[in-house]
Order: C-alpha cells, then structure tokens, then sequence
C-alpha cells in the first residue's frame, strides 16, 4: 500500500526552491510573523501592499510568501496577476483556483454563470432584439396604456402583465408607462426583458451583485482554515479596475464582512492611488523594495556557486544590485564567467551569455516577442530546430509560468526587444509579421467553429485573444498601416465591454512602448484613460468618431457603436444624430439603419422605424434578427398578421429562442393560446432550467383557466429562480383567480419584497385586500402604485372601486374621470363612472354615454380577436345603464363567440359582484340572473382545482 504521507515531487522541487531563497529577510521575517499572529490581534498585518522599481524582486517574493503561507500558516492561498481586468474576472480567477485546492465557491459560481448568460442575452436584446413590453395581457400592443377588459382589468389587475420576450425569450411584469417614463431607461429596458428585478441588477451591476455571494463563500472557507491569503500581483496594471472594489470588501460592508483571518497581498511597482485609499493608509502595511544590498547580492552569488572574487564583483557591478540582474548574471556557466566583464557586450548578450549554444540564445531572443507563450506561441516565434526546446525555455530564470502559459520579466523582454529592433529592423518586422500570421490563422480557425455572424465573434474569449495577439504585433511591425484596422477592432472592444476595451487599450499602450512609436504610445494612453472613466465605453467612442486614422468606414461604425449607447440609455436624439451621422459615412452601414430604426421604434415612430428596418433588412436579406425587429414593430402596432408572419420568417432564418417566445407572445396576445402553448414548450425543450420560459406558458394556462398546469409550471419558474417576482406574481395571480386569497396576498408580498417598484404586485395585493374587506390596506398598496406611476391607469380604476365601496363618491368620481383621461378607449372607467354619476345624484351627460357604447361596439366589429372581450364591456356599461335586454344580448355573444370563456367568465362574475354593492337595489337584483348564468358556465368549464403549491 503506498505511503499517503509522502510529497509529490512537485512539492519537493518547490521546497528546494524555497531553501535556496536569498535575501529579504527582513521582509521575509515579517510576513512569518504575521503567519503566527492571532489574526484578531490589534497588530495582525492584514494587508500588505509591496511595492518598488521592476526587477526588484516584488513577484519573486511576493510567490516566497504565498509558499509560506501554505507552509506555516496551512493557509488556502490564490494568486492573479494582469490576466485580470475588473473586479468579476479576479473573482471568477480567485474561485477557479480555490476550486483546485477543494474549496469550490458553488454559489458564486452558479451566479456567475447565469451573469454570463443574462449579459449575452441582454447585450442581444438592447441590440434592439425582441419587444420593449407588452401593454397587456389582451390589449393593443405598443399602447401606452392597456386595454383590458371589465373586472379583468378591475379585479385582478392584469394591466402589467406580460410575457416579454428578449434574447432567450426573457420575461418580466411592468406596467407600461415605467417604460415611458424613462427614469432609468436601460433598467426599464432590461425589466422589459430580464425575468426578476434581481436578474437586471446582475446585468447592470455585476460587482454589486456577485461580491456579497463572493464573500459569503469566502468566508466559509475562512472559517474551515486557518488563514486564507489573496495575492495580487502587477498591481500597477490592475490597480485602476480593482482599486474600488477591494476598498470596499476590505473597509466597508456593503457587500459584507470579511473574516479576520483573511490577509490581502498586493504587489505591483507605485504607491497606491490616495483617492481612493486615502483614509485608510495607516490600516496598510507598506513594504518598500530597494535593490539589494551587497550582503545580500554577495549571498546570491555564493548561493549560485561563483567563488572567483573578481568573477563576484563584475556580478555585483553590472547588476547594480538588481535581484533579476543578479540572478540571471549569476547563473552563466564557468566558461562564460571569463568573459563576464567584456566591455562590449550588451546588458542582453550578459544575461545570455552563460547559454553557449547560439541556437537556444536566439531561441531565447525570439521567444520575446510574444506577449506570453503556450507551446503553440513558442513553436510559432522560433526555428523547427528548436521546437522540442520548450521546457528548457520554461526554466529560465527571467521566465516566469502560470496556468499552462509562461512570459518573460517585463525587464528582460524590454531590453531584449530593444536590442532586436535597433540590430535588425528587418528581423523585426520578419518576427511579429510571422507571429500575426500564426495568431490570424488560429482566429480564423476559431471563426470556423463559432456558428455566428461575423460581429458575434466578439462573444467568445478564445477568438478575443487570437484577434488582440495579432493586432499587438500587426502593430509592432508595421505601426502606421495597422493602426487603422486595431482602431477599427477597439470599437468593437468598447462595444463588448469596459473589461475587454481596457485590455486593447493596454495592448495599444505595450505595442507603443515596444515598438518606440510615439503616436502608439498617446493612443494606448488616451484609450486607458478614457476607459477608466465611469462611462468608458462611451467616453473611447467619442475620441474614436473623431480619430483622423480610423477610414469613414470605420468612423461610422463608431458612430453607430455610440448610437446603440445612446439608445439604451434613452437618449434618443443624441442616438438619431450618431446614425445620421454614420449613414453620411458609409451610407450602406447596416447597423446604423436597424439601430435607427429600432429607435425609432422605441419613440413610437412606427413608420418611420419599419423604413429604415426594411432598408436594413434590404442590406441584409438573411438577417434574422432584423426581421424579427420588424416583427416586433409590427406586434406594437397591431399588425398582427405581419407579427407573425416576420417572427416565422425569422424563425426560419435563425432559430433562436427568443423567436420562438416573441411568436409565442404575438400568439397570446390574439388569444389563439395553443399556438403560444407551442411555442413557448419548444423554448422550454430547449432550455428546461429557463424559468421565463415556464412563467411564460404558465401565464398562458391562465389564461386559459388550466389551474393546474399554471402552477405547475409557475412553481417550476420560482424553485428554478427564487427571485423571479414576475413569476411569484403570477403564481399570485393564479391563486387570486381560484379565490385562494390567502395563497395570494402571499405570493404578491413576496414579488412585491423581490421588487419594490412592482406597481402590478401593488395593485393586485391591493385587490385582494378589497375583497378580504382590509380596506385601509388596500388603499395603502394602490395609494403606493399610483405614487409610483402617475399614468397607471388601472391604479386608478382599482383606487375609484375601493372608494365607492367606501362611501367616498367624490373621489371614486375623480379617479374614474383620470383613468378615461388616461386612457380613452377602455370601457371600464365608464360604466363605474356612469354608477358614481348616479350616486352623486348627478346626470351623465347622454351623448357621452352614447359614445361610449358607441365607441365599443365599433371596436368590437372591428377586430374579431377583441370580440368577446369588447361584448363583455358592452354587458358591463348597458348593466350599468339599466339596458338589460341588451346587457343580456352583449353577454351571450361573448360567451358564445370566446374561445377559452373561463376566465372571461370568471372575472366577470367577479365584477357583478361589486355591480351588487354599488347600484341601487331594484338594479341590483336584475343582475341576479347573470350571475347564475355565469356561474353554470364556470361549473361546466372548470378544470378540478389543485393542492396548494409549495
């Protein structure tokens, strides 16, 4: 049986490393006294930050600690550099490598993943896929008001209601005018798409989300260990994308607490940035680098084995004390010791000189080049003579490895870059030209295996880093001609993300410096700095739309680039200048005609939007997205038909499953439930774990009046996302329509605790209330909806029912007149109004009872879909108005002609109820007869009810 006790021969190789460490001892004696401490202790180093010039050793001691840590401290330990560009990839960095050493941070990690999929689905659809809302469950689409019918609207408050199909057919419940309104147009945007107030803030806020889940895990692992040590390295690159957010896990507590015993090392070459550290600088432990003493370069030499005393001071000479320069001039063999002080050789032939065979020297001088190496990149930059060298390339002293890639000291590979492009200009432009080739033939073979368009390449990580390798060294070697093309390429950075606009702008930078372009050097300065700012995306296009490099071409689409983020934003007129603008440039840019349009369509210019989609789509036959934006325009304003017939097509074209469900919602919408049934189950075969999927079919079965299969499918939506409040409120919804009101109030409370600005939430609660009798409350809740949205206007049809149940005739008066005002076509406002003229004492104006009658039956003629909705609001105003032969006529029609009269019935069952306690009693008992009528419907229809739903 093997020894279970005995070190892996990695562990051995890494101990003798450690042995043969030299120097800091000081440093080295203080974090080993921080190791031993009680992390409680008012003296407990708990954040280190160590600094000073490169090839100080800074990373050298910084890996020192990490293995002491491990070693002394049976610490849990995680490391990252500058492969890290904001606060999401160093926590996405720190959880794969706890992972590794078991303690896996599973929650962060779902989360992440479902970030990552509501990011791409809500990047898609503020591209301008999919609908901004629907105004109803039944009514106009593209309304600013819904128009829903008699108790449907009054009882259960369904005005908001909806599914809301974006990228993945995402779903959520507002009311429209939050929409119109426009305070916070990209939230209002993404509410109209993302299935949970919980979802937007993910998308929107990332950092916010993800960090309290992030230390939650922290801390249990902290709490199973010792000590838990987090190092960041190259701090100076990192610093200005991390500075903020590890301030606030370390000093604050919005995102948490963060348990004692855990110490954060920084390390990189300045101070840190007193702006955001400056109060806090006492709580840092500074640790100062300074090039070695000569005790402690001579104890390097003599640990390397060099004896000869002249050979030692060459050494200590040259290196001036540099730990890098000490080591590497440390390490040449006993021949190339002779020749250690010959005056003319380079600072580059010294650190090389000890490799005596000439092939792995020029190995090792074209193995600079590239900005890091994999096995790939190194058989790329070198001869096939030396393709078999890789690991002796790895254990160079200057060569530094981690997560299967390695790279060279930023020090050494300067000077050695230096050096070859001063040597040979030629072999310069020879090497990185070799190397673009190599790094375009992998983007492309990356493009093969990605089923998108061209523009969607961006989406995958693989092909961003072939496309910034080669751009960086199209740039080394040939700066003037390439710089146009990478301009090109950091549009499409700043339109996929802050994170990915700040790597190619420090990919800019690094090619200027390397290359000693000055013009370089200013763009990849100006683009860092424009990232760094709190609308970075932004700020880089505005510099980029004016850059004289870039071609028209290229400057429109930084035109239109900026347009969609003026769009999303809700600036709309800035976002028609930037496309005009782009459509001067290059007047066949596809995307400045579709994102005209899709503004266009947002600002409810329907005509003008379907021109510029249909030039879009003229440009770009095959585009599926595009059509299925038309589609959408189409569905706003009610042309159903060609709703339909561009989602099929687009369908057809590119069948995506936010399609499917726009269909699917174009189906509900026209009442012809089994066709959304279909559509919305084929989205769930294709994502099963979709909760907006399973809210949007269950919203249809209840719609249907099929209780059972909705709160299936609802409860399904909220064990899959808890904080899904559309689905909670719908669930609310189900059991509101069974009369299962305490079933209600609580999913209600609870969508209303998952979205505090849920006006649909509020007046449904505040419904429910009215029929328990709790009147107080529910005028709280529909005082709370209104304040929230002042053109709600089934708020205000809910709040004139409760006041006339409460005696205050006046104000149900006042609310009914504004709801009309909002909201001229809906029947409902009427007859209340036309009850509350009559308990005021007060006459009705003849004629305008007459229009609305009018008015409605023109409606009803007009569109057959609407037919039984539209009758049963005739069935409502004529009870209202005393008419009964035809009440009676409207009321069999609906019944008749309804193709799913349940819930039809149902909720106008629910409206003569309150018709009985607000007309006078010779009325009120005429209204008997329909009720029973309506409730041998029910007893027919209703499917059998179901046990309360977990």
């Amino acid at each position: 049986m093997a020894d279970q006790s005995r070190l892996s021969r990695q562990e051995i190789i890494r101990r003798r490393q450690r042995g043969g460490f030299v120097g800091r001892r000081r440093e080295i004696s203080r974090f080993m006294e921080s190791c031993i401490q009680a992390p409680e202790s008012n003296s407990f180093e708990f954040l280190f930050h160590v600094h000073g010039n490169a090839g100080v050793g800074k990373s050298t001691l910084a890996r020192q600690w990490e293995a002491m840590a491990r070693e002394h401290a049976a610490a849990v330990t995680t490391f990252v550099d500058d492969d890290i560009h904001d606060a999401v990839e160093a926590m996405e960095a720190i959880s794969i490598q706890l992972a590794r050493q078991g303690c896996a941070l599973k929650k962060f990690d779902k989360l992440l993943m479902t970030y990552r999929q509501r990011r791409h689905q809500a990047d898609a659809a503020l591209e301008g896929l999919g609908p901004e809302s629907e105004s109803g469950i039944d009514g106009a689409a593209g309304s600013q008001t819904a128009s829903v019918s008699g108790r449907m609207a009054a009882q259960i408050g369904l005005a908001g209601l909806g599914m809301l199909p974006g990228v993945g057919a995402l779903t959520a419940v507002i009311d429209p005018q939050e929409v119109a309104r426009g305070a916070d147009r990209i939230r209002a945007q993404l509410s109209a798409r993302l299935a949970s107030h919980t979802d937007v803030h993910l998308v929107m806020k990332p950092v916010e989300a993800l960090t309290p889940v992030f230390l939650e895990e922290i801390g249990d692992i902290a709490q199973h260990h010792p000590r838990l040590v987090l190092f960041f390295d190259t701090y100076e690159r990192t610093g200005a994308v991390l500075d903020s957010w590890l301030h606030d896990i370390v000093f604050s507590e919005d995102f948490g607490t963060l348990p004692a015993n855990v110490q954060i090392v920084l390390s990189g070459q300045g101070r840190l940035n007193s702006a955001v550290w400056g109060n806090w600088l006492n709580q840092i432990s500074e640790v100062l680098l300074e090039e070695f003493t000569e005790e402690e370069s001579r104890a390097l030499v003599a640990a390397k084995g060099i004896t000869d005393s002249q050979v030692v001071d060459v050494v200590l000479g040259l290196s001036g004390g540099l730990p890098l320069l000490v080591d590497m001039l440390s390490s040449i063999g006993p021949a190339a010791q002779k020749t250690l002080g010959d005056p003319s050789d380079t600072a580059v032939e010294r650190f090389l000189r000890w490799e005596s065979d000439p092939r792995r020297r020029e190995t090792a001088l074209r193995c600079a080049f590239p900005l890091q190496l994999n096995e790939d990149v190194y058989r790329a930059a070198v001869s096939e003579a030396s393709a078999d060298d890789y690991p002796w390339l790895r254990g160079l002293a200057f060569v530094s490895s981690q997560a299967g890639r390695c790279r060279y000291h930023p020090t050494v590979r300067s000077s050695m870059l230096r050096l070859q492009r001063g040597l040979s200009p030629i072999g310069w432009v020879e090497q990185h030209t070799r190397l673009a080739d190599s790094f375009g033939r992998w983007r492309s073979s990356a493009e093969s295996t990605l089923a998108c368009e061209s523009n969607l390449y961006w989406r995958d990580a693989v092909w961003r880093e072939h496309r910034l390798n080669e751009s960086y060294h199209r740039l080394c070697a040939m700066p003037r001609t390439a710089v146009a093309e990478v301009l090109e390429q950091i549009v499409h950075a700043a339109d996929h993300g802050v994170a990915t606009l700040h790597r190619w702008a420090q990919m800019v930078t690094q090619a200027g410096h390397d290359s000693d372009d000055d013009a370089l050097l200013v763009w990849g300065q100006r683009l860092e700095s424009a990232g760094e700012q709190s609308d970075g995306a932004l700020s880089a296009l505005s510099i980029l739309v004016s850059a004289p490099e870039l071609s028209a071409a290229s400057r429109a689409l930084a035109h239109a680039v900026r347009g969609r983020y003026y769009r999303v934003t809700g600036l709309y007129e800035q976002a028609l200048a930037d496309y005009e603008s782009a459509q001067v440039l290059a007047p066949s840019l596809v995307q400045a005609f579709h994102g005209r349009g899709r503004t266009y369509q947002l600002m409810g210019r329907y005509d003008d939007a379907l021109t510029d989609l249909n030039h879009a789509i003229g440009l770009s036959p095959g585009k599926g997205g595009f059509v299925a934006t038309r589609g959408e325009t189409y569905r706003r304003m009610s042309r159903f038909v060609d709703a339909l017939a561009d989602f099929t097509r687009a369908m057809d074209e590119d069948p995506q499953a936010w399609i499917v469900g726009s269909r699917g919602l174009t189906y509900r919408q026209i009442g012809r439930y089994p066709e959304a049934l279909a559509d919305f189950t084929r989205a769930i075969n294709a994502d099963p774990q979709d909760d907006r999927f399973l809210g949007s079919r269950g919203l249809t079965y209840v719609l249907m009046g099929h209780w059972n299969e909705a709160l299936d499918d609802l409860t399904q939506a909220i064990t899959i996302n808890p904080n899904n409040a559309w689905a909670v409120g719908c669930r609310g919804l189900a059991h509101q329509l069974m009369d299962r009101h305490d079933e209600a109030l609580a999913d209600h409370t609870r969508a209303i605790a998952l979205r505090s600005d849920y006006s649909t939430a509020l007046v449904c609660r505040g419904v429910v209330y009215q029929l328990l009798g709790r009147y107080n409350e529910a005028l709280a809740d529909l005082n709370h909806a209104i304040a929230g949205d002042h053109q709600y206007e089934t708020a205000f049809t809910e709040r004139g029912r409760l006041y006339q149940l409460m005696g205050r005739h006046e104000d149900a008066l006042a609310d009914f007149t504004q709801a009309i005002a909002i909201n001229p076509g809906d029947g409902t406002p009427y007859y209340l109004r036309s009850i509350a003229f009559q308990q005021l004492g007060r006459e009705e104006d003849a004629a305008h009872r007459q229009g609305i009658i009018r008015t409605l039956t023109e409606e009803a003629a007009r569109a057959d879909r609407e037919s039984p909705k539209v009758r049963m609001k005739l069935f409502l105003v004529f009870c209202a108005q005393a008419e009964w032969a035809n009440a009676k006529s409207q009321l069999n029609r609906a019944l008749t002609d309804a193709p799913y009269p349940l819930l039809l019935a149902k909720s106008t069952l629910d409206e003569l109820k309150h018709l009985q306690h607000v007309l006078p009693p010779s009325a009120a008992d005429r209204v008997t007869p329909f009720q029973e009528q309506l409730q041998r419907v029910m007893a027919q229809l209703r499917p059998p009810v179901p046990r309360p739903s977990a």
